[in-house]
């Protein structure tokens, strides 16, 4: 409390009134407004800072998905992010924890083809980030080039939730190998499928990266008695199938001094998207595709450098942050900036400098229109005097005096009920100035 009495609101108060020329109530109001409008603009700014955690759903230990996660991990913690890795089955059970709202998961790999039946309304494409070929491992004596040679054989296909589980039941079902006939499925994966071959409880595996590592397959390429089926119809499967590739595999690519594989291997493969929940941050879908050009970006057996991460839009739609990233790069601030300091400074420019260009010249707006709304009503009562003056000046000596000057002074008595700030006190006492002098003006007209 201060000598005057008066608290440090009351002093606000009195300015802010006498500042915009409104009451007490009115300012209060606009002052509510203000501080809830600064308010929800500084709860914006930290509600809209990029998570510093993240969760990834990638593939089982071991798999080429879940190394691949840890690259990206340690690309993101440079930056201060932190990614979760969840091992999973595969790309099914990827797909079903990313259209899932009760699990707690950001983003996932998830082979192409799997969304046909799947609620994928709120999920969005970050981009293709590389092939993902698929391996059929037999030990026939033969060499095989159809699949339907495998009828009747012992097949892994993988377990349920795996990509390569259901990219190979739909090969094998379109050369009429169904589950129920005399062809075995297994569900095994992984290096437990490759003993399973090795050890002849196998006669053809199916392998691909969400459930094997690229050391098991580059072993099984390597092992005497073990052959890698030759995709010849690959050019029909990729016309049939719409989201498989065809890839070679070049002769030697394996083991030069040893010729792995002895011949071009033809193999069909889908693509790896990235895909994430459309409320994903746009400074981490920034961070997550700088790491993806920095892991798939590089030249590999069946890519050239540059070729991923690409935003093909197949399944899914590519999110807007992606289609701007790949057509312009990071954003300004994330370019040049750590990244830490770069969300700051974007933050800052999106809430509160538009805050500043709205709230500003609208405080500053106030005034004017409220000295608009005062000066109506002074001119309202200006009007009433002058109706009074050529009243008296039309009746002369014989008009009623006494009339026109009871009329005045009703008019004084609303004029001095008005409550006006200060700010207006000069217009307010030139009115009563000028009520005065009117009626002393009839007063003495009457008088001559």
């Amino acid at each position: 409390m201060s000598t005057d009495g008066k608290t440090g609101f009351d002093k606000v108060l009195s300015v802010f009134m006498d500042y915009f020329g409104i009451g007490r109530t009115a300012s209060i109001v606009a002052m509510i407004l203000v501080a809830a409008v600064i308010l929800f603009a500084g709860f914006w700014f930290f509600h809209s800072a990029p998570p510093k955690t993240i969760v990834m759903t990638s593939g089982e230990k071991g798999s080429a998905y879940y190394s691949v996660a840890e690259k990206y991990a340690k690309i993101l913690a440079r930056d201060g992010v932190k990614l979760v890795i969840l091992s999973s089955a595969g790309s099914v059970e990827n797909l079903r924890r990313l259209t899932d709202p009760s699990v707690r998961v950001d983003i996932g790999f998830v082979q192409a083809g799997l969304a046909k039946g799947q609620n994928i309304e709120h999920l969005v494409s970050l981009g293709s980030v590389s092939y993902q070929p698929l391996l059929v491992f037999h030990r026939l004596p033969h060499p095989v080039e159809i699949l339907s040679e495998l009828a009747g054989a012992r097949i892994a296909v993988g377990r349920e939730g795996s990509g390569t589980r259901k990219l190979a039941l739909a090969l094998l079902s379109v050369n009429g190998i169904e589950p129920g006939g005399p062809t075995t499925f297994l569900d095994d994966e992984g290096e437990k499928a490759a003993a399973d071959l090795l050890g002849g409880k196998a006669d053809a595996i199916f392998l691909a990266a969400d459930s094997a590592s690229s050391q098991t397959m580059r072993s099984l390429l390597r092992t005497p008695g073990i052959g890698l089926v030759n995709f010849t119809q690959a050019d029909a499967y990729v016309r049939r199938i719409g989201y498989l590739n065809k890839l070679t595999m070049p002769k030697g690519a394996m083991e030069f001094g040893k010729n792995i594989p002895a011949r071009d291997v033809t193999l069909v493969s889908p693509t790896v998207e990235l895909i994430a929940r459309d409320n994903l941050h746009p400074a981490l879908s920034d961070l997550l595709l700088e790491a993806a050009v920095e892991i798939h970006g590089r030249a590999a057996l069946f890519q050239n450098r540059g070729d991923f991460p690409v935003s093909l839009e197949n399944e899914y739609k590519i999110s807007a942050d992606a289609k701007r990233f790949y057509k312009s790069g990071k954003g300004f601030f994330y370019r040049y900036l750590p990244f830490w300091l770069a969300s700051l400074v974007n933050r800052i420019l999106v809430v509160f400098v538009p805050l500043i260009i709205i709230l500003i010249p609208g405080m500053k707006s106030i005034p004017a229109i409220l000295r608009w709304r005062m000066q109506l009503r002074i001119n309202r009562w200006y009007r009433l005097l002058l109706i009074v003056e050529q009243a008296s000046m039309k009746s002369g000596k014989s008009g009623n005096v006494n009339a026109l000057v009871g009329r005045i002074n009703e008019i004084e008595a609303d004029v001095n009920r008005m409550k006006v700030p200060a700010s207006y006190g000069d217009q307010f006492y030139g009115l009563r100035m000028h009520i005065h002098f009117v009626r002393s003006k009839i007063q003495e007209s009457a008088q001559n």
